[in-house]
């Protein structure tokens, strides 16, 4: 295989681990690059001193038996819920970590951006960096400084340019690693979920770049838990579940599977454990659900019936005015609408410490067919503040059964249009007789 065929062939690889039963309660934790060096030695004096046997230890496989190829120019979208194998799948890709069977070729310059500080050195500054990670790259000092301005205007870090990056925040050191990793023209740009630790508008960006360097001829491969995002990226993708490719094909295919068969988002979830919920001091988000006119909750809602969206969080800062809000995306990126709670009981109000349960419905003959993804929040609004914000918080179908009072009418075919209401139309005979007869007249 050459790389005019393929940018990435992928030929049946696993990656086994060893974990040691006698401590964390035989649990295992994925860990870092740096701690995995920083251990290497004293783990293995560790257990001669100890006298660790390898009875001791399982194995772990986090993938195995995975085959792909990835064409010059095709972004792919890796999915799948958290264990999945995503993000070792691209630890093996980058050359981070050497898979355990199995093997992978690489043709192209590769630009990863895996985890926050990858590819960082904490004790240089962003500019050293910039500088750094363009020479392990192979670039020459002068393409590096071509690209240097556009790689700051972007990240948007120009103010701390000669500071070390250990003294970055979280989102200054994702806007720099990304902004190096996407402009210092790398054949292939693997990206993971790290953007989330952004803001909108610069997740934003990342896309739009993304879909550029994709235009360019250039593979990119992205994991991410946004379907709405994958859906606008991709032209293809990968679902992953206990470390094995169970589906490889067209995003609205893969993601609606993905969606809809309890692997990814369904339409109910709960958020039990208090540490792990959305939210801040204020408020936190406690569910969420879909339910059909039965008051079932459904991932498979009839097009022509109403359809409630419920929000349950728990108030734990007396005395905000907290407006529960959701938005409804079409499975391709589209928002189709947002609404957010205008009514008179709680305009203005204040609450009190409790649990609450806001619920508004969505008509019959609005959405169109096809998956839809609910993203819910709680704010307030002046001023603008945002307690919780959990983006593919639930997905539901919407279905159309050809029922008569459907849109649809009598075509059976392919109807385009986020949404499908069906309208009221009068019509008025304005002339009673054949038209021609009437131009005669005249």
């Amino acid at each position: 295989m050459n790389r005019l065929q393929s940018s990435i062939v992928v030929d049946d690889i696993g990656k086994c681990y060893r974990i040691n039963n006698t401590g964390n309660n035989g649990r295992y934790r994925y860990r870092s690059l740096r701690e995995e060096v920083s251990d290497f030695f004293t783990s293995r004096v560790r257990a001669l001193k100890e006298g660790a046997a390898l009875g001791n230890t399982q194995e772990f496989w986090a993938i195995r038996g995975i085959s792909f190829e990835v064409k010059p120019g095709e972004t792919v979208g890796i999915i799948g819920r958290n264990g999945a194998g995503k993000s070792t799948l691209l630890k093996v890709l980058s050359r981070i970590t050497p898979p355990t069977t199995g093997k992978v070729d690489l043709y192209g310059r590769i630009g990863s951006l895996l985890e926050v500080g990858t590819g960082f050195h904490p004790e240089l500054s962003g500019r050293e960096n910039i500088l750094l990670n363009g020479a392990i790259l192979g670039m020459s000092r002068k393409e590096i400084l071509g690209k240097f301005d556009e790689i700051v205007a972007f990240s948007e870090v120009e103010k701390f340019l000669d500071t070390p990056v250990k003294r970055y925040s979280s989102g200054m050191y994702v806007r720099l690693a990304f902004s190096v990793a996407a402009h210092l023209e790398p054949e292939i740009l693997i990206v993971d979920e790290v953007l989330a630790v952004g803001d909108a508008a610069f997740q934003k960006r990342c896309l739009d770049r993304m879909e550029d360097v994709g235009k360019q001829g250039r593979t990119v491969l992205f994991v991410s838990h946004n379907m709405p995002s994958i859906t606008r990226l991709c032209q293809r993708v990968i679902l992953l579940d206990e470390g094995r490719v169970i589906e490889d094909g067209s995003p609205d295919e893969v993601v609606g599977r993905y969606l809809l068969s309890g692997l990814g988002t369904t339409a109910k979830r709960s958020w039990d454990d208090v540490q792990s919920r959305p939210g801040n001091q204020i408020a936190n988000l406690r569910s969420v659900a879909v339910y059909n006119s039965r008051n079932e909750p459904s991932s498979s809602c009839v097009i022509s019936e109403p359809i409630d969206i419920e929000i349950e969080f728990e108030v734990t800062e007396p005395g905000h005015v907290l407006v529960p809000n959701f938005s409804v995306l079409h499975a391709e990126g589209a928002c189709v609408f947002t609404a957010r709670d205008t009514s008179p009981e709680w305009r203005g109000r204040t609450r009190e410490r409790g649990i609450y349960r806001s619920r508004a419905t969505i008509p019959g003959n609005l959405l169109t067919e096809g998956t839809h993804i609910i993203a819910v929040a709680l704010s307030t609004m002046s001023p603008l503040q945002i307690h919780f914000n959990e983006r593919d918080a639930v997905a539901f179908e919407v279905v159309d059964d050809m029922r008569e009072n459907s849109a649809r009418g009598e075509f059976a075919g392919s109807i385009p249009g986020a949404v499908r209401p069906l309208l009221e139309w009068t019509t008025d005979v304005l002339a009673p007789q054949p038209i021609e007869e009437v131009i005669g007249k005249q």
